[in-house]
C-alpha cells in the first residue's frame, strides 16, 4: 500500500489474542499503537483538524493549540507537520519525556505547566493556559478535544466498526476513559449496530468524570481532573474504576505472559477485565481498546525506582529483566 501522508497510515484491524488471559473466555486486544503517531488517538488528530478545515475555522495562516498528556500531542504533530499548522501543546509533568521529545521533533511547541489544580490534577491548569493564549492571539485555534464532536464521530465510524468488522459480534467490550470520545463512539455504534454487546467504561482511581473524588494520578492517557463535555452518562454503559497500582501490576503481567508492552491505559482497562471476569459468561469473547503500547511508559510504569517513589502500596516488582555485570 501506498500512502500520500502519515496521517493516513491507521492501521484499524490488527487484534491480539491473549490465550489464558481468563479461565473461560475469549480476550482480544485491539492493537491501536501501529501507526505513525503511535497510538489511537491519530484517528481523533484528523478527524478535529478535519472539521475545523470544513467549517472554515482553521485555515492557511491559523495557529493550532491543543491541551494533551501526551498522545493526542503526538499525534496532531504528525498531521499538523504534513499540513503546515504552527502547534502548540500544553502538557504537564505525567507526560512521559519520550513524547514531549517526539513532539518537539515534529516541530511541536510544548509547553509543561506545573500548577496542580484544584482537584488535585493539571487539566484546569493546562486549559486556563490556552484561554490565556486565545486571548492574546486571534490566528490561534483551539481544537478542543474535550468538546469536540469529531472526535466521537470518528471512534463511532471507524474504531467500534472495526471491532464489530473484525470480531463480529462480542459479549463485552472495554473502553479506557480520558476526553471519553472513543467510548462515546462506541456507546453509539453499539447501541444501534450490536445493542446485546456490553460496554464497560474503564477510568483511573481520582479522576473525576465519574462522580468520584479526585486524587492525584501520575499515569498519563485515562482520567481527568474535569468531566469533558463529550461525556454524556446515558445508562449504555457500565462505569469502573482501577487503582494506578493494579495499573502497574497489569502492565508487567502482560509484558511478562505475552511479550508484549503495553501501555497504561491498557493495562487500566485489563485489569479491570481481570476484576469484571467473574461477571462475564462462560466462553464470553471479550474485546478490549488498547490505545497504545508500552515504549514511551519504560522510564515510569516499568520503573522501579519510578513505581517505588509514587505509591506506597507498590505492586510486586515483576516482569523486568536485570543487567547482570560480567
Amino acid at each position: 500500500m501506498i500512502f500520500e501522508s502519515a496521517a493516513d497510515v491507521v492501521i484499524d484491524d490488527v487484534f491480539l489474542h491473549l490465550p489464558g488471559f481468563l479461565p473461560s473466555a475469549d480476550v482480544f486486544l485491539k492493537l491501536e499503537g501501529l501507526n505513525p503517531a503511535g497510538s489511537v488517538k491519530l484517528k481523533t488528530a484528523v478527524a478535529l483538524i478535519d472539521s475545523l478545515e470544513r467549517s472554515g475555522s482553521l485555515h492557511a495562516g491559523s495557529r493550532v493549540i491543543e491541551s494533551s498528556s501526551g498522545n493526542l500531542g503526538v499525534a496532531l504533530s504528525v498531521v499538523c507537520a504534513a499540513k503546515g499548522y504552527p502547534l502548540t501543546v500544553v502538557t504537564d509533568p505525567n507526560a512521559a519525556r519520550h513524547s514531549i521529545r517526539v513532539m518537539e521533533s515534529l516541530g511541536t511547541d510544548v509547553v509543561v505547566v506545573r500548577s496542580r489544580d484544584a482537584q488535585g490534577g493539571y487539566l484546569h491548569t493546562r486549559i486556563n493556559y490556552i484561554h490565556q493564549c486565545l486571548a492574546q492571539d486571534p490566528d490561534l485555534v483551539w481544537l478542543n478535544q474535550y468538546a469536540n464532536p469529531a472526535g466521537v464521530k470518528a471512534h463511532r465510524d471507524r474504531t467500534a466498526a472495526a471491532v464489530h468488522e473484525g470480531l463480529g459480534t462480542v459479549d463485552a467490550l472495554f473502553v479506557g476513559v480520558g476526553t471519553t470520545g472513543t467510548l462515546m463512539g462506541c456507546v453509539e455504534y453499539f447501541g444501534k449496530h450490536s445493542p446485546v454487546t456490553r460496554v464497560v467504561a474503564v477510568d483511573a482511581a481520582g479522576s473525576v468524570t465519574f462522580g468520584a473524588p479526585a486524587a492525584p494520578r501520575f499515569i498519563p492517557g485515562l482520567g481527568a481532573s474535569r468531566q469533558p463535555e463529550l461525556f454524556v452518562d446515558n445508562g449504555g454503559f457500565e462505569k469502573t474504576l482501577i487503582a494506578e497500582t493494579d495499573t502497574v501490576a497489569m502492565c508487567r503481567r502482560v509484558a511478562e505472559t505475552y511479550g508484549l508492552l503495553v501501555g497504561g491505559s491498557t493495562g487500566t482497562v485489563l485489569a479491570a477485565v481481570q476484576q469484571l471476569a467473574h461477571t462475564l459468561p462462560a466462553g464470553a469473547r471479550v474485546a478490549v481498546i488498547s490505545p497504545d503500547l508500552g515504549d514511551k511508559y519504560i522510564d515510569t510504569v516499568y520503573s522501579d525506582e519510578w513505581v517505588s517513589q509514587r505509591y506506597t502500596d507498590t505492586p510486586e516488582l515483576s516482569g523486568l529483566g536485570h543487567i547482570i555485570a560480567t
